[in-house]
């Protein structure tokens, strides 16, 4: 069982960047995979970044690659997303969620969610 906040969102210009952080509570953390997911009004639910548990794999979504940066630190029990050279296109909310396990970039394959941050990219 864990409880995932997010935040770090906000309003930025074009170009400009974002860190935004995942605080999670519950013992068992660190035995999580994570990953990031945004969702913009009328859109889908789409797949941004994921780390394994110990920071092994990571993998992102073709959008961001180059651009952003998933971390872990968890001995703090966070996971973060730094969102550097950022375009309008990135404007959504952004989710963070546990990983349960098969396919890396399904959002159905991640259970627990936490509320989400907006992000809001201006030209």
């Amino acid at each position: 069982q864990v409880q995932l906040v997010e935040s770090g969102g906000g309003l930025v210009q074009a170009g400009g960047s974002l860190r935004l952080s995942c605080g999670a509570s519950g013992r068992t953390f660190s035995r999580y995979g994570m990953g990031w997911f945004r969702q913009a009004p009328g859109k889908e639910r789409d797949f941004v970044a994921h780390i394994t548990w110990n920071g092994a794999f990571i993998a992102y979504a073709d959008s961001v690659k180059g651009r952003f940066t998933i971390s872990r630190d968890n001995a703090k029990n966070t996971m973060y997303l730094q969102m550097n050279k950022l375009k309008p296109e990135d404007t959504a909310v952004y989710y963070c969620a546990t990983f349960t396990g098969a396919i890396v970039k399904a959002a159905s394959s991640y259970d627990y969610w936490g509320q989400g941050t907006q992000v809001t990219v201006s030209s």
